[in-house]
């Protein structure tokens, strides 16, 4: 996993494109806007990361394609919301919990971070699975507004360094 830089526009831009009806069968479809004004967004993100408000990162294949993306957006007094998405060859093989709990850890160790929550949908099974294996319980309803007008949930990782150790071995 590595932290977004300028040179990964392309292969962002790529993973967006080929993966947009899979992503959007999950989550709201980022519409033609954002390919349209793709360069604007990606320099507005690289700049909310290095004002330290977000944390974007990817997992990265060997040839350097994008496999997912996964993101620590609005960093504060100790807590960021988690959202990510892995490209549809990438599932099935354990890769989005691996790298949520890598990220657990890192948002804990690097960003000195105490709590992460992520919304999910009702429907979207994949995300609550990977949710429950990394560590993360439920915690309430999401604002329909929060998750593109579906019904669904808010989930919760307590970072404590014991609960990192727990998601690492496995927990969940």
């Amino acid at each position: 996993m590595v932290l977004l830089r300028a040179e990964h526009a392309p292969a962002v831009l790529a993973f967006e494109r080929a993966n947009r009806a899979y992503f959007a069968a999950a989550v709201p479809d980022r519409g033609d806007e954002f390919f349209a004004r793709f360069a604007d967004r990606y320099r507005a993100l690289l700049d909310e990361q290095e004002a330290g408000v977000c944390a974007f990162h990817l997992l990265l294949a060997e040839d350097g394609s994008v496999l997912g993306r996964f993101n620590l957006m609005d960093l504060v007094d100790g807590t960021a919301s988690l959202g990510y998405r892995v490209a549809r060859h990438a599932t099935g093989r354990g890769l989005a919990t691996a790298t949520v709990r890598e990220l657990c850890r890192l948002a804990a160790t690097r960003y000195g971070l105490t709590t992460l929550r992520a919304a999910v949908a009702e429907e979207n099974a994949g995300s609550r699975r990977v949710l429950a294996k990394a560590g993360f319980v439920l915690d309430g309803p999401a604002d329909p507004a929060e998750i593109g007008g579906k019904s669904g949930s808010w989930y919760a990782c307590d970072l404590t360094v014991e609960d990192v150790r727990s998601a690492e071995r496995g927990r969940g």
